[in-house]
């Protein structure tokens, strides 16, 4: 079994060439600089790592590992479209250097490249990868229209917020692991533990992510801590502190919420403090993280066959960067 820093350097090297065509350069130039930006690529490198977890990486694995990177990517810029971001991991984004009809564009012929890969998969496994990867595709997108709706909302519950994450940020993990489970030979009842063990595994990471934006060391985590809070993005934290708050707390919080004073983050924190948010969260990522680790526990391979997804969940979450 490989580590995912040893199939993360494999993927990368499979991974960087031209996937579009030369003309119209206007349309493709914006995909291949936005896939030079790099990123973690865990979700790829999932496939692999599901695949690899039940017998020896198949051919199509790396075709299925290349069309999810690309519909990561392709849901990165339209993201960036509909947040207005200026920066993608400190660059500008695509709509910013190319406008927003560009962006959309280049964004639209990134979906179509990952089909033409999922496209090339041979065998048996065509129909339920295709299946996995269409219903996967939907629910991020609805995931996404779910945060957008949040934002309009002051009464956000913590389950809507669960299940908004669940569709914009966990599925995709979950499925790719699941695909790669597939091709793998993995039975039902396998693909499913470590599809649940990808899912909890986002969650989990999600609630790190809402941490370190307001608990953060700005010089580690690469962007600026109180971001979500100067933006009024609904968080696990946030939700939690005004279901928890005092009366006065409330009041206080929600009048920050539509204010713009300089001080505003380090009010927000202190009243995140007041209500234990802070050791809240942890606890709460700590929790799903056990439950994922439970999860890959019952799958029914050797222990250390999945000793580099243990390590992979361990570093994802125990991140402070």
């Amino acid at each position: 079994m490989q580590t995912f820093e040893s199939l993360a350097q494999q993927f990368a090297a499979h991974f960087n060439k031209d996937h579009f065509p030369k003309e119209p350069a206007s349309l493709y130039e914006p995909n291949r600089y936005f896939l030079q930006l790099g990123g973690k690529r865990v979700r790829p490198v999932g496939v692999l790592m599901g695949n690899e977890l039940f017998d020896e990486i198949v051919p199509d694995a790396w075709n299925v590992a290349t069309a999810i990177e690309l519909f990561h990517n392709f849901t990165l810029i339209h993201d960036d479209i509909m947040d207005a971001a200026p920066l993608r991991r400190g660059m500008a984004t695509v709509h910013e250097k190319w406008g927003a009809s560009t962006a959309l564009l280049a964004g639209d012929v990134m979906l179509v490249a990952a089909y033409e890969y999922l496209n090339k998969v041979s065998g048996k496994y065509v129909f339920t990868l295709n299946s996995l990867f269409n219903r996967t595709a939907r629910e991020v997108c609805e995931g996404q229209q779910l945060d957008m709706d949040f934002e309009k909302r002051s009464d956000v519950s913590q389950e809507e917020y669960l299940h908004m994450i669940n569709l914009k940020t966990s599925v995709l993990l979950a499925a790719s692991l699941k695909m790669g489970a597939i091709l793998g030979g993995a039975g039902e009842r396998n693909q499913n533990l470590l599809y649940e063990f990808g899912r909890k595994l986002g969650l989990a990471f999600q609630v790190q992510d809402d941490y370190l934006d307001a608990f953060g060391d700005p010089g580690k985590f690469g962007k600026q801590v109180g971001g979500d809070i100067k933006s009024n993005k609904k968080t696990f934290l946030l939700i939690h502190a005004l279901e928890t708050a005092s009366a006065g707390q409330k009041q206080e919080l929600e009048a920050l919420l539509k204010a713009d004073e300089s001080d505003k983050v380090e009010r927000v924190l202190s009243i995140f403090r007041a209500t234990g948010v802070d050791a809240w969260a942890l606890e709460l990522k700590d929790r799903y993280l056990q439950e994922a680790l439970a999860h890959l526990d019952d799958v029914a391979v050797l222990s250390k066959r999945k000793e580099p997804l243990r390590e992979l969940a361990l570093y994802l979450i125990h991140r402070d960067s």
